[in-house]
């Protein structure tokens, strides 16, 4: 619930390599070899990158129902996070950039871990191993988001001490609050609380790939403008398990 201003990431620049410039000599002037062709080196997907791998980079996480924003070709932040979304439902380790191993899962993905079925057929589940929530409708996964959940710390406020960590277990959701709100811990955006008005899944323009946050569970901003629009409020089963 800490008000956190997401650090800017920095991406190396893409390196391509340089064309070999050096052709055979000739051993007569009607008989010179052919100029060797260029070699280019592979495109890296990251932050920035743009052009039509992204599109279908974008196109084929929206498949899997990983929101990357607005499928325009380009990757910022909304794009990335869906990257790390996928990464970590997939066991990979979460990077700014498109690995061989993330190239190689997409081509054939897994789901994410259910965690509990028999909640119900519409449901949230929250999975703070893999930093990861998961909606669902009619047991069918409608979106998969990239979270930052408690981050483990001992920290006080005027309300108390206390440690920052995110309750396991089976909620329901119980209210919304739209736009910001201030809270004694910080500010959250377009809360969707499930234990009292202490704990809510929030947007927040701080979501890193760490836990950070003080208990609640954080989502991007841009899924944080929609989200509430598809859950029930109140009684939408809501499970977070480790």
């Amino acid at each position: 619930m800490r008000r956190l201003w997401m650090s800017a990431l920095l991406a190396p620049a893409l390196a391509l390599a340089l064309p070999a410039a050096a052709l055979a000599a000739p051993s007569a002037p009607a008989a010179r070899t052919a100029p060797a062709a260029p070699a280019v080196a592979a495109q890296t997907l990251q932050l920035g990158s743009s052009g039509s791998a992204v599109r279908t980079l974008q196109r084929r996480l929206a498949a899997l129902k990983y929101y990357p924003g607005p499928i325009n070709g380009h990757i910022g932040t909304d794009t990335l996070e869906a990257m790390w979304a996928f990464q970590e439902s997939q066991g990979l380790p979460g990077r700014n950039y498109e690995t061989a191993a993330m190239k190689r899962a997409l081509a054939h993905p897994h789901a994410p871990r259910v965690l509990d079925r028999a909640a119900g057929p519409d449901r949230i589940e929250v999975n703070l191993h893999t930093e990861v929530l998961v909606l669902y409708r009619n047991n069918k996964i409608q979106l998969v988001s990239h979270v930052s959940s408690g981050g483990g710390y001992y920290y006080c406020s005027s309300g108390g001490c206390g440690t920052a960590i995110t309750p396991t277990g089976h909620f329901r959701t119980l209210s919304f609050y739209p736009g910001w709100i201030s809270v004694p811990l910080g500010y959250m955006y377009n809360s969707v609380f499930f234990i009292g008005t202490a704990y809510a899944i929030h947007g927040d323009t701080d979501v890193p790939l760490a836990p950070v946050s003080h208990g609640c569970v954080r989502i991007p901003m841009d899924i944080a403008a929609f989200f509430h629009t598809l859950v029930r409020i109140p009684g939408e089963p809501v499970i977070v398990r480790g």
